[in-house]
């Protein structure tokens, strides 16, 4: 699939389930970071991905997430590298706000609820996917989610937890 159709998926799914903001996780490098092996931290943003990253990461319809092996001081590294650029991130690794519980459709405590995921390894083309996602941006001004309501994502929110009677005939 390509990003632009999961994007084009994951707010129409929103919309038809009145969901009011979306879980897009991103990948570092060779997504947003030119790779430099040289070094422990990369500095260098892929043409477009600067401005197109501005914009999404500061829509209120959308949560954006680090998804990255980064070590814990290159992950502090990045967050603060990229908000000096405008750029902001609410998670890393993980997703808080759609947990786990007996109820729901998956277990999402040990991998995270996402609607979009740009990354390498899935396919993201750094080269050209970029001015693609701003183009397909167009279709979905902030409003197109429905405001904040008290319709979540399919998951209860809460710890995961595990009860061996509960599940005892």
């Amino acid at each position: 699939m390509s990003i632009v159709k999961a994007i084009r998926r994951a707010f129409e799914r929103g919309r038809e389930r009145h969901w009011d903001r979306l879980y897009w996780y991103f990948d570092l490098h060779e997504v947003v970071l030119k790779p430099n092996y040289d070094e422990r931290f990369c500095h260098e943003l892929y043409p477009d991905a600067e401005r197109v990253l501005k914009d999404i990461t500061n829509r209120p319809d959308i949560v954006p997430c680090l998804y990255t092996c980064s070590h814990p001081d290159q992950i502090q590294f990045y967050i603060d590298f990229f908000a000096k650029k405008g750029i902001r991130f609410v998670y890393v690794n993980e997703n808080p706000e759609v947990a786990w519980s007996h109820s729901s459709l998956g277990n999402y405590s040990s991998k995270p609820y996402m609607n979009v995921l740009f990354e390498d390894k899935a396919g993201f083309d750094f080269e050209t996917d970029w001015t693609l996602v701003e183009e397909c941006m167009k279709d979905f001004p902030v409003g197109y989610l429905p405001p904040t309501s008290d319709k979540k994502h399919t998951c209860n929110r809460g710890p995961p937890t595990f009860d061996p009677q509960e599940n005892v005939n």
